[in-house]
Formats: structure tokens, C-alpha cells, sequence
């Protein structure tokens, strides 16, 4: 019944304001004006034209041409599409987008059943319904933009390595890597978290098949499990039975609580299992192999990561780029990270401590922020031209409001990692959110550009994975989306305004 209720809930604001966009905004705006005529030339076949300031490969336009294929003996018989390249219109196109949404939202509500099987279905529904109204997902679900595309591919990959079908979970990162190239990394990070859960579900059976031994039982269980809970003795005779239960497990459970040499013991059992199990895990993990070796060839061959406009997209250390990621997603999360409470429990987890070693911990924090911004803040040439942009206005009114303005930000930014990191650690492996955070910082440092559009992936494994109980906390999330977005799409289709050195309307947008 919850799965129901969410597509009905956002199917209903996709057509509406699907209808509304189309009517006001007919012609292809912005990146539109690459991605529809490059979707038109594949609906006639030209499939060998190519526009050179395209930077991602054609995988939206080969699922538009699914998307085309089923929709064209409806429009044939009712006369709107004469032939096949007539019916890719741009609204056509356009609603590929829409009809993605709305199946991410049937993959978030089973990942969230998968990581929190104890969740209501009303519960799940919430959440869910809060998550396809993220802004930057919700906003471009309108557009024929790759970013909606993009999230739905790989949150499609890890659901089904959550399963254990690494095959299938390999083809659809495939997939996701044709829609955009960057999704290499989160398909090595699905596969990182897939090697993960295989090791430590092999580690903890061993631990409880020893455990029926007399002479070895208790401390072989001990050894691993140690740090996760003491549990009931039923757990532990059903735990082979709980596959999916503990497969999240390792996205899931472990308490913070266990200190930072538990931590080293833990990556050293890890890569010791690595090893030991090494041809084990080649035959299980060998489709990941296969599409990463595909993604470097590529590379190699194109000489770049990207297709098109490679002057403008060219690799460069932007450590700042994390700082902007971790106060954007605590703010898209402000009823959970900016609060009273939660900036006690944070104080508190730092002074209850070692205080010498929480003072050094925090100084580093804060050298690393400023490092990080005085030497590796890139202004972007587009980011500084295009008031279309909203960044362009943060950066223009905050960033550089005054010379100082970077550095004083930078507490914020340590603060929201620090924040994120406290609430990924009550629900998560150490392990995991150091793999989390490794693929975000190879996804954002690498972009010279600020985009939000950018953080969109990362924002939703770092959600989906935090795990947020209070009911109120998510309402609130959802009052704060729905708000920003019907600011934003209040300002993109009525404040429309004009370039004096260049015709047709101009639009704000993300």
C-alpha cells in the first residue's frame, strides 16, 4: 500500500507541473539546447552525429528511445507523432525525466525498506515522498537534464547489490556511467560496500558456526562482533537466515562508541580477509571488474573523462568543493544538523573525551578548512558569467561579499562534517562512512564548477544512510523543500528577465 500511495503522490506534482512547464517553457532552455537536438538525431538514427559541446555520453538519449518506443503507438493512434523522430518533442523528452522520478521513488522506498526493515510502511512512505521532493532532483524531474536519469541508475545499481545481484547491479552502473561519466565512482563505491558486506557476512557465519563449538565458540564471535552490540541469542542463531537484514548491516548498524584503535583493528581484519578470500571475491564481484577496466580504456582512448568542451571541464584540485558539499547537505538537512540539541550532543561527544587529543582533532579540522579554501577555491569562469545561476549570486553575495568571508565560513563547514560524520557513525561502519566519503571526495574534487546538481548522488546515500527517526525532523524537511521549490520554480517560469547583449528570455535556474 505505501509503494501505491508514493507513486500516486508523486506522480500527481510530476504531470501537474510537467503541464505547467511545458505550456510556459515549450523551447529547450539552457543545457536543453545540446541534449534535445542530440535526442532528436537518435530518434532518426543519425546515431553517428555527435555535437562536440555535449560532456556526457548518450545513455539518456538511448532510454529516451525506450521511453519514445513505448509511448509511440498511443501517440501514432491519436495522431500526435507522425513518425517516430516526430514524436521526440521536447515534451516527450522532457517527460522521460518524470517518468524516472517517479520509479527512483519506488527504488528509494525499497532501499529504505532493505536498510530499515523495522520502519512502518508509513514511516517509509514519508520519507520517501520527502526525498523525491529534494530540490535539485524535484526541479530538474521537469527539465531533460541527465541528473534525474543519473540518480535513478545508480540507486538502481545499489539496491540490487543489496540483493547480492552483483551481475545485474553491474549492468545497470553500466547504465549509469553511459548517462554521466562520474558515476564510475559510485559504481566502485557500490562495489566497495558489495566486497564489504560479502567479507564481513563470511566473517560474522565462521563466528557463528564456531561458535556451536564448545572449545572455540565464544571468542571467535567475539573477536569481530565486538563494538556491535552484545544482541539476543536468537539473533544470533537466525543471523543466516537475516541476509538482507545484515546486508545492510554493513551500511546500517555498528554503534560510534568504539574507540579509534577498534577502528584500525577493523580495516586490518578487513584487508586480511581481502586477501584471503581474494579469488573468492573476484569470482563473485568480477562485473564491477569488467565495467571499471571499460571506463579506463575510454579514457584512455578519449583522452579525457569527458566528451565535448574539455578546455572548460578540465581536472582540478578543488578541495573547496567538499566544504561547499558538507554545508549545502547539512542545511538541505537543517532540522537534523542545526539545532540546539545537536550542537550539544556535538560539544559534548568532543569534551567528554580526551580533551588535548578532541583540540588537536578539531584545530586540524579547521587548518585543513582554511588550507582548503585560500589555496584550492576555484571561480570558475562560467560560475563568475552566468547570473542564471544561483551560485553565481552565493558567490558573488556571500563568498565574496568580502575577503574574509571565505575563511569565516569555514567552522561551518567543519561544523556540518563533524555533524555528518556523528550521525553516519551512530548508524554505520567506520569503514563504510570512510568509503562514503572517499567517493564523494573523488566525485566533487576533480569539478572545477560549482553545481549543486553535483551533490545530488552523494546528498541521498549520505540520507538514505543517516538514519533519522524523529517523524517531525522529516516533516520539516519536507516543509523546507516544498518551500524552496516553489521559490524556484516560482522565479524560473514567471521572473523571466533579458541580456542586453543577447537575445530570447533568459531564466534562473539551479
Amino acid at each position: 500500500m505505501g509503494k501505491i500511495a508514493v507513486v500516486a503522490i508523486v506522480s500527481s506534482w510530476v504531470v501537474a507541473i510537467s503541464i505547467l512547464v511545458n505550456c510556459i517553457v515549450p523551447d529547450p532552455y539552457m543545457d536543453e539546447i545540446f541534449h534535445i537536438p542530440q535526442a532528436h538525431q537518435y530518434c532518426k538514427g543519425n546515431f553517428r552525429i555527435w555535437d562536440p559541446m555535449i560532456t556526457t555520453p548518450p545513455g539518456l538519449y538511448i532510454v529516451s528511445l525506450a521511453h519514445v518506443a513505448s509511448l509511440f503507438p498511443g501517440l501514432f493512434s491519436m495522431k500526435i507523432g507522425a513518425s517516430f523522430s516526430d514524436a521526440c518533442s521536447s515534451s516527450i523528452l522532457r517527460s522521460s525525466n518524470g517518468v524516472l522520478a517517479v520509479f527512483c521513488s519506488i527504488l528509494v522506498y525499497n532501499i529504505l525498506t532493505h536498510l530499515r526493515p523495522s520502519l512502518s510502511d508509513r514511516k517509509v512512505t514519508l520519507r520517501t515522498v520527502v526525498l523525491a521532493l529534494y530540490p535539485l532532483h524535484w526541479f530538474f524531474s521537469f527539465l531533460y537534464y541527465t541528473d534525474v536519469a543519473s540518480l535513478t541508475a545508480v540507486l538502481a545499481s545499489y539496491l540490487m547489490s543489496l540483493k547480492k545481484n552483483y551481475f545485474l547491479s553491474s549492468l545497470v552502473g553500466a547504465l549509469a556511467v553511459l548517462i554521466r561519466q562520474t558515476n564510475i565512482i559510485w559504481v566502485l563505491f557500490i562495489a566497495c560496500t558489495g566486497v564489504l558486506d560479502y567479507i564481513l557476512t563470511q566473517r560474522k557465519d565462521n563466528a557463528v558456526l564456531a561458535e556451536s563449538s564448545p572449545s572455540q565458540g565464544k571468542d571467535a564471535f567475539s573477536v569481530w562482533n565486538q563494538g556491535v552490540g552484545t544482541g539476543s541469542n536468537l539473533r544470533k542463531r537466525k543471523i543466516s537466515n537475516q541476509a538482507a537484514t545484515f546486508s545492510s548491516s554493513v551500511h546500517q548498524t555498528v554503534g560510534s562508541t568504539k574507540p579509534s584503535s577498534e577502528f584500525s583493528h577493523e580495516v586490518r581484519e578487513i584487508i586480511s580477509r581481502l586477501w584471503q578470500l581474494k579469488w573468492e571475491l573476484f569470482a563473485t564481484f568480477w562485473p564491477y571488474f569488467i565495467v571499471m577496466v571499460a571506463f579506463i580504456t575510454f579514457v584512455c582512448l578519449n583522452g579525457s573523462i569527458v566528451l565535448g568542451a574539455k578546455e572548460a571541464h578540465t581536472v582540478s584540485p578543488h578541495f573547496a568543493q567538499l566544504m561547499y558539499f558538507s554545508l549545502v547537505s547539512a542545511l538541505f538537512m537543517t532540522p537534523v544538523h542545526f539545532t540546539i540539541r545537536q550542537a550539544a550532543v556535538l560539544a559534548q561527544s568532543f569534551w567528554k573525551k580526551n580533551k588535548l587529543v578532541s583540540f588537536f582533532q578539531l584545530c586540524t579540522a579547521l587548518i585543513v578548512g582554511f588550507f582548503s579554501v585560500h589555496f584550492f577555491s576555484i571561480a570558475h569562469p562560467y560560475l563568475v558569467a552566468d547570473n542564471r545561476h544561483y551560485p553565481f549570486y552565493l558567490w558573488r553575495k556571500v563568498i565574496k561579499f568580502h575577503w574574509t568571508m571565505k575563511y569565516l565560513l569555514v567552522p561551518l563547514y567543519v561544523y556540518s562534517w563533524i555533524s555528518i560524520f556523528r550521525i553516519l557513525a551512530k548508524s554505520q561502519r567506520k569503514t563504510w562512512v570512510l568509503v562514503y566519503f572517499l567517493a564523494t571526495s573523488a566525485t566533487l574534487i576533480p569539478a572545477p564548477l560549482i553545481e549543486f546538481r553535483y551533490y545530488t548522488i552523494p546528498f541521498f546515500f549520505l540520507i538514505l544512510h543517516s538514519h533519522v527517526d524523529d517523524d517531525r525532523s522529516w516533516l520539516l524537511m519536507g516543509v523546507q523543500y516544498v518551500a524552496i521549490n516553489i521559490f524556484t520554480m516560482y522565479m524560473f517560469l514567471f521572473r523571466p528577465f533579458s541580456w542586453v547583449h543577447e537575445t530570447g528570455v533568459q531564466r534562473f535556474i539551479w
